[in-house]
């Protein structure tokens, strides 16, 4: 089924088709930082246009769909989609504008089910079998959804439902962009037989590289394949799942946000470090960039984890918990500090480092742990720390920080901030 027949057929048969069972919805965003420039800049509506970082490093993080005629995708070298669309316009990105159109977005689809799972600043699983007798049934739910998105945001929305999460994910990446696909158990196995291999999850393109050279072309031929022979090929766990959702069984629960949530941020260099005092100093920066945004959220977190990837691009974390829940700059920089002195790098320069908080809870509940000497009735350090916090809200980049980063290192490194939710979900540089 091609992703034009699919849209077409649910457009016009939106009100007949069997959607009782499909109440897991995906709702994906339609080239989502792109469309939020476009919403500030009207004029360059229509014309090809790539939200991107700068420099040697920098990469795609979205682009229009006239950009994407050239070949334009998300996560390619900025370097390559100007060679491939010359002329094409390029805007650097502006995450704080992207979060406050996925909070509202999040806030929106929260309306309609509490039931909400959110995988990235731009899509989101919902369940809303508990819904379907207030609002109606789930293909009238998708196109209320989309209508909301549409009125409230200026955006437009991709919908995909299904009775299960990885066939209304599926379903959603048919029907893109600015469409619904509902697909009743039933059509589910004829939908999925004729997909390539790489339409399931868990076949990434190492993975689906290696099925095709095994033979393996389309979800049927995984679908019928003996568990034995895949399993020789990807491994048993691998082969399992793959047999699974080519089958369309997937089991997994919709699973309202909870402690998997994380806050962080990540910087690629322009070129590879290894200077010591480079690396403190970018250390000391993401940790104070982290614990502001930790405590916008309203949250303390337990874990403190460091990302690093070498020059050789292998990445590692090391991470370090507190007994006490966390949100102060000095706390954060000083376990990604010694997480970064357990890391055993050699010889080895940096391409990459990030830090990130997990373990979250919301701040008012959590305990605090007082320090010997102070007054809780007197104002001090979490004082200060809102004030700056309020600063640096109005003034960006132009508020008081720490000393360390007045001078910045001679080859200042991009930052490309994580989504606020696990790595995987998060720009790729």
């Amino acid at each position: 089924m091609s992703k034009q027949a699919a849209h077409r057929r649910v457009t016009l048969d939106i009100t007949t088709v069997d959607d009782a069972l499909c109440t897991v919805l995906h709702v994906d965003m339609d080239a989502f930082f792109a469309a939020v420039e476009l919403q500030r800049r009207p004029e360059l509506v229509g014309r090809p246009m790539m939200v991107a970082g700068v420099g040697g490093r920098g990469v795609v993080l979205s682009a229009t769909y006239e950009a994407r005629a050239f070949g334009v995708r998300s996560a390619i070298p900025t370097a390559q989609g100007l060679a491939r669309c010359p002329g094409i316009i390029v805007i650097p990105p502006d995450h704080q504008a992207y979060r406050d159109a996925s909070r509202r977005l999040m806030t929106l689809l929260g309306d309609i089910t509490p039931v909400l799972e959110v995988v990235s600043v731009d899509e989101a699983f919902l369940d809303v079998s508990g819904s379907v007798r207030r609002l109606g049934r789930p293909g009238r739910i998708a196109m209320k959804i989309r209508e909301a998105v549409r009125s409230e945001l200026g955006l437009t929305a991709t919908v995909g439902a299904a009775s299960t999460k990885f066939v209304a994910k599926l379903a959603s990446s048919l029907a893109k962009p600015d469409g619904i696909l509902i697909v009743p158990p039933i059509e589910v196995a004829p939908m999925l037989r004729a997909l390539p291999v790489d339409a399931l999850w868990g076949a990434g393109p190492r993975t689906a590289a290696k099925l095709r050279s095994c033979g393996f072309a389309t979800v049927a031929e995984i679908a019928d394949a003996p568990p034995g022979r895949l399993a020789a090929i990807v491994g048993s766990s691998v082969a399992h799942t793959l047999t699974e959702l080519a089958n369309g069984r997937d089991d997994r629960p919709v699973t309202p946000e909870s402690s998997d949530v994380t806050i962080g941020t990540e910087q690629t260099f322009d070129r590879d470090v290894s200077d010591e005092s480079v690396i403190r100093r970018t250390l000391l920066d993401l940790s104070t960039t982290a614990a502001r945004r930790l405590r916008q959220a309203g949250h303390v977190g337990r874990t403190v984890v460091l990302k690093i990837r070498f020059d050789d691009f292998t990445t590692i974390t090391r991470s370090e918990s507190v007994m006490t829940p966390i949100d102060d700059d000095r706390d954060i920089y000083a376990a990604a500090l010694r997480n970064w002195q357990r890391s055993a790098r050699g010889t080895r320069s940096i391409r990459l480092l990030g830090v990130r908080i997990d373990n979250l809870s919301p701040a008012g509940r959590a305990e605090e742990q007082m320090t010997l000497g102070t007054n809780p009735d007197q104002p001090g350090w979490r004082a200060a720390r809102q004030a700056v916090d309020a600063l640096a809200d109005r003034f960006g980049a132009a508020a008081p920080r720490p000393a360390a980063l007045v001078n910045r290192p001679v080859l200042p490194p991009r930052v490309v901030p994580a989504v606020d939710r696990n790595d995987s979900t998060g720009p790729r540089t």
